[in-house]
């Protein structure tokens, strides 16, 4: 393996519309949502270390996850894992990972990606990312994976590149999610690609980018510098993280810059942001009904979604288009086609019923 490869992988997130199995003391990616034995942070650990030395992958995430992670990836030291203070959205997040991974080996080319996301083709992936890697080690680039679209979808982000029959192109816009007239056009254009939150860069010039985007920022974690990888580095951080900015990547660095890139990818990707994604990636019976860790038996039922806990068995009759789950306190039984509504029911819920 090269051991100029590094990954950081992001799991500081609580995934609030996977209620109520996502809660924010257990938040998504410690759960086997897709019923493969391993949870999503596990899978995306794993499929990274295809091609990055186990040492060489950090997770960062907020401190109170920190002995979920060290349960859920026992291999790590902690070292590799970066507590974060406060929440402060991913800029200082990655300026954070970026300095500590220059601090140990300056030549270091990193990706950048969330845990919790389904990769189908972890073959396809492996290879996507040695090719940036190898891209970004011989020029100044930031990096992006676009994902080709499969239709207009309104959920996602758009990155706009131009037309250049490279495999790498120049990104000429960034779009947050569209209304579907707006998807609808990107499609027919045909040079727009959904924005899977994943980047790649060398240390060296995702660290310029911030000198030059965000110089606030890294002056105030440049004080840090003889702190990385050593016993004051946790100290430091519990003092300044909470001092940055709260600014997303997106906003604070690619969308300024001009050296931004595009690989377009079609490894089976999907966000996992709600319910009806999950229902979308896993497999179903002959009426459509999908299931995690359950047994079912349907009765002039269809397209429903249900999870367990528990492998229990779930009788379902005369009910279609459902999402149903069931956790230690709590069963939903909640209509696919109104799930955006379940982030505000759950706080709706914790305000009637307040956790003991």
């Amino acid at each position: 393996m090269n051991k100029n490869y590094y990954a950081v992988i992001m799991a500081g997130g609580v995934g609030s519309r996977f209620w109520p199995v996502s809660t924010p003391e257990n938040p998504k990616q410690f759960h086997d949502m897709l019923g493969t034995g391993q949870s999503l942070i596990q899978q995306t650990f794993n499929r990274l270390s295809k091609l990055i030395p186990v040492e060489q992958i950090l997770i960062a995430t907020n401190k109170r996850y920190k002995d979920l992670v060290m349960q859920h990836l026992p291999q790590v030291s902690e070292n590799q894992v970066l507590l974060e203070p406060a929440m402060r959205n991913t800029s200082p997040c990655i300026l954070y990972s970026a300095l500590k991974i220059a601090d140990q080996n300056k030549d270091a080319v990193m990706i950048v990606a969330p845990s919790d996301h389904f990769i189908e083709n972890e073959e396809e992936f492996v290879k996507n990312i040695e090719s940036a890697f190898e891209t970004c080690q011989k020029n100044d680039f930031l990096m992006t994976l676009g994902i080709k679209p499969t239709g207009p979808n309104t959920g996602f982000g758009y990155i706009q590149h131009d037309d250049s029959i490279e495999e790498v192109k120049k990104v000429k816009n960034f779009t947050e999610k569209p209304d579907v007239a707006t998807a609808e056009k990107f499609l027919a254009e045909g040079n727009y690609l959904w924005n899977a939150g994943i980047f790649i860069w060398s240390v060296q010039s995702i660290l310029k980018s911030f000198e030059s985007s965000l110089p606030s920022m890294y002056a105030l974690f440049q004080k840090g510098t003889s702190c990385w990888n050593s016993n004051e580095e946790v100290g430091f951080i519990e003092v300044n993280y909470p001092k940055a900015e709260n600014i997303s990547i997106d906003y604070g660095i690619m969308e300024k810059a001009s050296n931004v890139y595009v690989m377009a990818t079609d490894f089976g990707w999907n966000d996992l942001g709600t319910w009806g994604s999950l229902y979308d990636k896993l497999s179903k019976d002959d009426s459509n009904n999908a299931l995690v860790n359950a047994k079912g038996y349907f009765m002039d039922a269809k397209n429903n979604m249900v999870s367990t806990q528990s492998g229990k068995r779930i009788i379902i009759s005369g009910i279609s288009d459902y999402i149903v789950v069931e956790t230690k306190d709590t069963i939903m039984i909640y209509p696919k086609s109104e799930e955006q509504e379940i982030k505000q029911v759950s706080k709706k819920v914790d305000e009637l019923f307040p956790a003991n």
